[in-house]
């Protein structure tokens, strides 16, 4: 896994500050800083915890950081093997183009081989032209028919808290309602029926699509 003075090696604990230096020159590459609130906290528990969620490569050129990878696993059901999911692939700028990003993409497809898996995937951003070129280059196809859909944030938080809907406000569960007492004999007052609505909700006609 060397070539020259460039050499990658796994990632370690004692490298969390050079990961969040990384991934933090990715964001800004990507035109997405304002995105990045990664700590060195979250990247030491997450990455090298007693729960790891994610694994490192880093590239060095002469002793000193360049790039890194930062991967994990998941599974295809349709192939019923793991895949590679290669989350982020970032060389310094003044790195490009002196084989340390190919030197990863090499190191990952030999680790996704010995690991058995059926694939590696990654995206990328549409507007990076030069690292689409290089993708193609390699062999990788984009696959254009699927569409990446993400939940974060409050939506998440509301998925995830809101399961069944709460009762709305000043409305006592209907079990302990109180009802308006009646005369023995004397009928009960008719309700007027609300008219029946003449058009449905679009979304109440629509089945979800597979993700």
């Amino acid at each position: 896994m060397a070539s020259a003075s460039l050499t990658i090696r796994r990632g370690t604990r004692r490298d969390v500050p050079t990961i969040l230096a990384l991934v933090r020159g990715l964001a800004e590459y990507e035109r997405l800083l304002r995105e990045c609130v990664a700590t060195p906290g979250g990247i030491r528990r997450h990455g090298f915890g007693r729960r790891r969620y994610f694994e490192t490569l880093i590239s060095r050129r002469g002793g000193r950081p360049i790039g890194f990878a930062l991967y994990f696993f998941t599974y295809s059901t349709f192939l019923a093997r793991p895949t590679l999911y290669l989350e982020d692939l970032f060389v310094l700028p003044a790195e490009r183009g002196r084989g340390a990003g190919l030197a990863l993409l090499r190191a990952l497809a030999r680790l996704a081989v010995r690991r058995g898996c059926g694939r590696m995937e990654w995206t990328v951003l549409d507007w990076n032209r030069p690292a689409m070129r290089f993708y193609r280059a390699l062999g990788a196809r984009f696959r254009t028919e699927w569409v990446l859909t993400r939940l974060t944030g409050a939506p998440l938080t509301r998925l995830a808290g809101r399961a069944t809907p709460r009762p709305a406000r000043g409305r006592s569960p209907r079990s302990s309602r109180r009802r308006t007492p009646t005369r023995a004999g004397s009928p009960r007052p008719r309700r007027r029926r609300a008219p029946a609505r003449a058009t449905r909700s679009r979304a109440a006609s629509r089945s979800p699509r597979r993700a």
